[in-house]
């Protein structure tokens, strides 16, 4: 895996806006005074220079693999007329096996019904990039699917024609067959699949691309989901289900203290439980882990029930290392400190700190967000096995290439000599980018002379030993003119850094995080700063669905709700009236030089598309409206992987404090749509996520450890508590815009929108997540 870091970066014309670009596998930002350099951190953990033309790429070209539109690597037409589609991409909900196939399928003229999908094995050199993260598989790829399709096509009709002796400009390609109108003959692909398959790809500058008039899937309501009915039946292989001949099962002791290893062990009451075949220990990885195993106890067994029984009889010593000191409470105090303080400015318009320190009237809010699990339903599991030297392994991993190259590391053979099946993920939200779990079972399996091993990580396993959302406190400060206007803004972010796991010592956001909603924020105020302090990562940070956006949304937006509230304003017309004119923004001059990995000139942060879906929000809410006693309407807005979506929630608070929500309102603007009701799904389940964190969300730690296991103390939503009715407004557009993300951007506003729903309800404001008994009379 290679994550680059940039400063600055020379801007090169995207080719095609409509068909968009989007971020390097998790671009990570880093600068260092006025240089221009970037480096990449391979999966030996080795930092390199990047090369100039690594630099200046931006979307899909700028990931490591780039594009690959090659239609003799993703299509194959059988003699039976089944079209067989490669996804490269990782499935794990979004619907991604069936919106990348749909594009190729709709540009080849294909019969849906006889289409196939096929999951590529890691192989970045031949698919291009894998890695499933950061809402981008449908903005990189759609071009290169469409290329791939309209090559298949052309490749089918140039058959057709020769066959035929006819020029090829006289035949066409409609519903999975080949026609020539003059003499009427027509001929099915299968036919065809033969002599097209013998043929090069035609350049892809000489394509005739579909107009958006002539799509049959694309953007369609009504097409049916290449795994909906295996889903719903059973009859799927998530990395859970792996079963192979022979298998052994496995689970770990791995110590909950990050840096924590084992003193000493004792197995023998291990090895007395029926079924324990071995005990085996495990290296370990001190920081900065990267996505190496944590190291531990492992207790391989016959079964997973005997495994994990064994590991209760084991005797452990732990030597928990410096980081035992970590406490949940004393480091809340350590986060406020720094966020209280000057910091490094990362955004500096005008004199923001003096502006505030004149002002006559100032306002002033301070917002916690603790530590979140990923808690995926499936929680990781993977199984490897190794022949004569080669390794295979199945994994529900996000990023195929990385656990690749890893397990070939932790294993020390070649490349070529590993193969990893992906399989389905039962949910991923960026846990499964970090594929120790998968290095694990190679190892285990290298312990066991190569015999197949699955390890399983219970939910206990999951929570304590997560990759965490960070934990942030989020100081704000304003200056207000006598209308109530903000004159000058503050934003100090204090929040431990993803950039903690590639680099010993790390303490700052890198600037890729603070470019989600914490620097790019376009508020027509002529002072303005963004801070950060230098904070310690005492556990494993990573990214999470959405990432910094979720902690930088909420404060930005709840402090806007104060603000509006402060100057007795409507906080709908206050938020227009904050962002302003119309204009579409260069992300440098708001000092955010990432912009999710897109060319700024492609994806400028568009003022009239963001104060479009705050009117369309409110307006499917009735905003406005009447309300009885103890009903509230609260808003919020957040732009986050190239999408803008804004939501209005209602929220009825009882006497007794307890919250339910008749009604969210979303509206979505993610440019053109590829497969709607998919686009839809995705935002309610964020819209889901997003209360589950603001209501109960919060992962605590005492002694260096976590102190949540389950979902008995780690709460997700129930259903009773879920709103009656979500409601999803997707903005039209004809492929007059590029391409944005959707499956996580509708996440950050869910929280703010609430909290503002309960201060309009009660006079209330909650500052701190989450939400808990806040509420709760006394």
């Amino acid at each position: 895996m290679k994550i680059t870091f940039h400063k600055e970066q020379n801007h090169a014309d995207a080719d095609n806006a409509a068909e968009g670009f989007s971020p390097s596998r998790r671009t990570l930002l880093k600068g260092m005074g006025a240089l221009t350099f970037a480096l990449t951190v391979g999966a030996n953990g080795i930092v390199r220079t990047a090369t100039a033309e690594e630099i200046k790429k931006y979307g899909g070209d700028a990931m490591p693999g780039g594009l690959v539109d090659n239609p003799l690597v993703f299509v194959s037409v059988g003699s039976d007329g089944i079209v067989s589609i490669v996804v490269h991409r990782s499935e794990m909900g979004q619907g991604v096996r069936t919106g990348l196939p749909l594009v190729v399928a709709d540009e080849l003229e294909a019969d849906w019904s006889k289409v196939r999908v096929v999951q590529a094995n890691a192989d970045e050199k031949k698919y291009g990039s894998q890695d499933t993260d950061g809402s981008r598989s449908m903005r990189h790829h759609f071009k290169t699917m469409r290329h791939m399709g309209a090559s298949m096509r052309t490749m089918l009709e140039t058959a057709a024609a020769t066959q035929w002796n006819v020029p090829v400009g006289e035949v066409k390609a409609r519903n999975h067959e080949v026609v020539h109108a003059k003499s009427g003959r027509r001929i099915g692909y299968g036919a065809l699949a033969e002599a097209a398959a013998k043929l090069s790809p035609p350049d892809v500058s000489t394509l005739r691309m579909k107009k958006p008039n002539e799509f049959r899937y694309i953007g369609k309501q009504d097409v049916r989901g290449i795994d909906f009915s295996d889903i719903v039946t059973g009859n799927t292989h998530y990395g859970i289900d792996t079963h192979l001949p022979g298998m052994l099962y496995a689970v770990i002791a791995r110590p909950q203290v990050l840096g924590g290893k084992v003193a000493s062990y004792d197995a023998s009451a291990a090895m007395k439980v029926p079924g324990v075949v071995k005990v085996v220990q495990l290296a370990g990885s001190p920081p900065p882990t990267y996505f190496n195993p944590l190291g531990g106890i492992a207790v391989i067994a016959s079964n997973t029930w005997a495994a994990m029984k064994g590991r209760e009889a084991l005797k452990i010593t732990w030597d928990d290392g410096p980081n035992a000191r970590y406490d949940s409470v004393e480091f809340k105090k350590t986060l406020e400190e720094a966020a209280r303080k000057p910091a490094k400015a990362v955004r500096n318009d005008g004199d923001a700190v003096k502006a505030i320190a004149d002002a006559t009237r100032r306002i002033d809010a301070e917002y916690y967000l603790p530590h979140i699990a990923h808690a995926t339903m499936e929680p990781p599991a993977a199984a490897a096995r190794i022949v004569d030297g080669k390794c295979e392994v199945w994994a529900c991993v996000q990023a195929p290439q990385a656990t690749h190259d890893l397990v070939s590391k932790h294993l020390g053979i070649k490349p070529e000599d590993v193969t990893v099946h992906v399989t389905l993920l039962g949910g991923g939200f960026g846990r499964k980018s970090k594929p120790d779990f998968a290095v694990e079972a190679a190892l285990l399996s290298k312990a066991m002379d190569g015999k197949p091993v699955k390890v399983t990580w219970t939910r206990e396993d999951d929570i304590h030993n997560d990759y965490f959302h960070t934990v942030s406190v989020e100081h704000m400060e304003a200056a207000l003119d006598k209308s109530g206007k903000p004159t000058a803004w503050l934003h100090r972010t204090a929040a431990p850094t993803i950039g903690a796991l590639f680099s010993p010592g790390a303490k700052m956001q890198l600037p890729f995080e603070l470019g989600m909603s914490a620097v790019n924020i376009p508020f027509a105020i002529p002072d303005f700063r963004v801070e950060v302090p230098e904070v310690e990562a005492m556990t494993r940070v990573g990214w999470f669905r959405s990432v910094s956006n979720i902690p930088h949304a909420f404060a930005v937006q709840s402090f806007v709700a104060e603000m509006a509230a402060a100057a007795k304003r409507d906080h709908r017309d206050y938020l227009l009236e904050l962002i302003g004119p119309s204009r579409k923004i260069d992300p440098h001059k708001m000092a955010d030089d990432w912009n999710y990995g897109e060319s700024p000139q492609v994806y400028p942060l568009d003022t009239a598309r963001m104060k479009n879906v705050i009117q369309l929000a409110c307006q499917k809410a009735k905003w406005g409206r009447k309300l009885p006693k103890g009903h509230g309407l609260g808003l919020a807005v957040s732009y986050s992987f190239v999408t803008y979506v804004a939501t209005v929630i209602e929220v009825v608070v009882a006497d007794n404090g307890e919250i339910s929500i008749p009604q969210v309102d979303i509206a979505v603007d993610c440019g053109p749509q590829v497969t709607p009701d998919r686009i839809r799904s995705q935002v309610e389940g964020a819209c889901i996520m997003g209360l589950s964190l603001a209501m109960t969300g919060e992962i605590t730690f005492k002694n260096g450890r976590a102190e949540q296991s389950n979902f008995h103390d780690y709460e997700v939503m129930r259903s009773f508590a879920a709103p009656r009715d979500i409601r999803v407004h997707i903005v039209p557009h004809d492929f007059d815009v590029p391409l944005g993300g959707v499956g996580e951007p509708a996440t950050p506003p869910i929280a703010p929108a609430l909290c503002n729903a309960i201060f309009a309800a009660t006079g209330k404001r909650i500052r701190t997540l989450p939400i808990r008994d806040q509420l709760k009379s006394t």
